[in-house]
């Protein structure tokens, strides 16, 4: 039922995390070990963090895995390592991490990278200086200020201020949150989605010139484009940092908003000789900001469903779960990623929505899911309840037993 992300793994290193006891086996490739590195008896992951160790610096490591990751590990590593030079840690962690990663998903993210690479060496991004690309001859965006943050021209006042006061009163002035978790507000300017919308459009006439097969946000999406493909990621990775993370923050502390390191940023495209609905699922992500950029349409409502774990899915809606929502160009809902949802059809015109799925690259060690889940929610709640009630019994019963 999950939407699929991007070829980048998510799970990897929450699955080096180990058996049930937290603690991973010892790598099966001890060969090739950086003179001095630990032996294996040392190469344990804690199953607790050690929030006090500040992690080294891994920005500038490119391979199969986000820096956000190896930064996080690092901190699982066992106490007789983390004193290590960065170069031992790092290749311990690698091959921790690709121990637990089949080497058909390593092949998968591979073949993701060469594609991205071989559009940013064409598609010329004006974010993309940190390629060489005088020599290349390619399609020249069509507006170069959409790759730098720039928010005064991106988002709306409003939203802006709501954002610099930084307060959970601030936030909650600007939206509306017709049931508990789904907030919706006004937040991108007109024109910023009219120049995102055209080069949208202008980026797909280019692949389709140079017949590129395009790589579509998910498995649900046969139309769209991932805009972290063709050189809007480091604006985009802003975005997220700088105006979704704050909220996510204070209004979903339980997913941990306030630890966002990462995201999958795309458009969906709905309408005739397009999607025309999307069925019901959880998105990979821990927060999903959705908006609408536009163009003129009626229908394809979202429908939510409640908010499930991964062990309760598929289970019944309460009624008090359900609610509609419909979309109006330039405003945003922002929800959690297991909010149960679905795109009704769009019965005319063309829609097409800007989707940000913010993710923590390392998840938290979790088993209760009770301060979200609304099934775990009602199951707590239930027992509960019948704890009380047989408690009040058997007083009940020794009472009329009693003698006077």
């Amino acid at each position: 039922m999950a939407l699929d992300g991007p070829a980048e793994r998510r799970d990897e290193a929450q699955a080096a995390m180990g058996n049930g006891n937290g603690v991973a086996p010892p790598p099966l490739r001890p060969a090739g070990r950086p003179s001095g590195a630990p032996a294996c008896a040392d190469r344990r992951l804690r199953l607790n963090p050690n929030m006090e160790h500040k992690p080294q610096d891994y920005s500038d490591v490119r391979g199969e895995y986000a820096p956000a990751v190896y930064s996080a590990l690092e901190r699982h590593l066992p106490p007789s390592v983390l004193d290590a030079n960065r170069e031992i840690k790092l290749q311990l962690m690698r091959e921790v991490l690709g121990h637990y990663w089949p080497h058909g998903e390593r092949n998968k993210v591979q073949r993701h990278r060469e594609y991205r690479q071989r559009i940013l060496n064409h598609y010329k991004s004006a974010a993309g200086s940190w390629y060489k690309r005088a020599q290349l001859v390619g399609q020249e965006p069509l507006h170069k200020e959409l790759y730098k943050m720039r928010p005064s021209s991106f988002f709306l006042p409003t939203f802006l201020e709501a954002i610099r006061t930084n307060t959970e009163e601030s936030f909650r002035s600007i939206m509306t949150e017709p049931v508990p978790g789904v907030y919706s507000f006004a937040m991108l300017q007109p024109n910023f989605c009219e120049m995102l919308l055209q080069e949208v459009e202008n980026f797909e006439k280019w692949v389709h010139t140079m017949k590129f097969k395009i790589m579509r946000p998910n498995t649900m999406n046969k139309y769209g484009a991932v805009l972290d493909d063709f050189g809007l990621e480091v604006m985009l990775n802003q975005f997220m940092e700088q105006f979704i993370a704050p909220m996510s923050t204070v209004l979903y502390p339980e997913v941990g908003g306030g630890t966002l390191d990462t995201h999958h940023a795309f458009v969906v495209e709905y309408g005739k000789d397009r999607d025309v609905e999307l069925g019901f699922h959880v998105d990979d992500s821990e927060v999903t900001l959705n908006v609408c950029l536009g163009k003129q349409f009626s229908g394809g409502e979202l429908y939510f469903r409640g908010i499930r774990c991964e062990n309760h899915v598929n289970s019944e809606t309460q009624h008090e779960e359900m609610f509609d929502y419909s979309h109006v160009p330039g405003r945003a809902v922002l929800h959690r990623g297991r909010h149960r949802h679905g795109a009704r059809p769009t019965s005319s015109g063309l829609r097409i929505n800007l989707l940000l799925w913010c993710r923590r690259e390392m998840k938290k060690y979790q088993k209760d899911f009770s301060g979200w889940c609304g099934e775990c929610k009602r199951e707590k709640k239930e027992r509960q309840i019948h704890a009380v009630k047989a408690t009040k019994l058997a007083f009940l019963r020794g009472a009329g037993g009693a003698t006077i």
